[in-house]
């Protein structure tokens, strides 16, 4: 399971500058001037001889890894951005997801959810049901309005006020219940409260009968292009119930992020 696989990670001793070997040290290298543009902090972060240091950026520089600009600051070389394009094109946030949400699903008993941002849209990556004997009225490929899922909501927090603005002028605020926000105000101040807390409710507002909690997934950038939401039945679990597992809900979402390169 994933979760092991990070456990096993988090107790192997980390490498050191002293006892790294040749290609730990220029991955070492690597990644710390992708982060420090300068040779002094290059040097600081990875802890190795300058000699060592410069010797491994000037094979990084001649390889294309990285260039050199005219102040002499160190910037990532075109074979570098290259790799990265096509390491992006490959991404499956699915496949990526899809372990951390099992182990989710395994401690909630509830359905989890996985959305990406298409669009004014939400549109269901990934849905992983409980033992329980009903399952939501959801499917994959599914699409919902931003406003109306906790997935969307989430998403609807990294908006600006101005953003948000001009998504409810050009796509307006469907009424899906009679718990749906219809009125900029009030999404104003929920997606306030989801940025403060971290974490969105859909209190019937799509679905009747259906609640979930929803957090953030980041991609590499910080970008909030993709959510998870826990769901249940309001037969099931009171609303207070469903808020309270936010702080899993967080931790799963922050764990896919970092699966995908974000880095807080």
């Amino acid at each position: 399971m994933a979760t092991e696989q990070t456990e096993r990670r988090a107790a192997a001793p980390a490498t050191t500058a002293s006892s790294a070997s040749a290609s730990e040290k220029t991955l070492l290298v690597l990644e710390a001037v992708l982060d420090h543009p300068r040779f002094s902090d290059v040097v600081e972060a990875t802890g190795l001889a300058k000699a060592t240091a410069h010797r491994i950026l000037a094979t990084l520089a001649e390889s294309g890894f990285i260039t050199v600009s005219p102040e002499g600051t160190y910037l990532p070389g075109p074979k570098i951005l290259s790799l990265a394009g096509r390491a992006l094109q490959r991404i499956d946030i699915s496949a990526i997801a899809q372990p951390f949400v099992d182990d989710l699903v395994d401690v909630v008993h509830c359905t989890v959810h996985v959305g990406a941002v298409n669009g004014d849209e939400i549109v269901y990556l990934i849905r992983s049901d409980s033992d329980k004997p009903y399952q939501m009225p959801s499917r994959v490929g599914h699409a919902l309005p931003l406003h109306t899922s906790g997935i969307g909501k989430v998403v609807l927090g990294g908006f600006t006020d101005e953003a948000l603005e001009r998504l409810v002028a050009r796509a307006g605020l469907t009424q899906r219940t009679e718990h749906t926000i219809t009125t900029l105000e009030r999404l104003r101040a929920e997606v306030e409260d989801i940025r403060r807390l971290g974490y969105a409710l859909d209190r019937e507002e799509n679905v009747p009968g259906v609640v979930c909690v929803a957090a953030p997934i980041r991609d590499h950038t910080g970008t909030i292009r993709y959510g998870l939401s826990i769901s249940t039945l309001t037969l099931e679990h009171t609303l207070e119930q469903v808020e309270a597992m936010s702080p899993l809900a967080i931790e799963t979402a922050d764990k896919i992020s970092a699966a995908l390169g974000y880095r807080a």
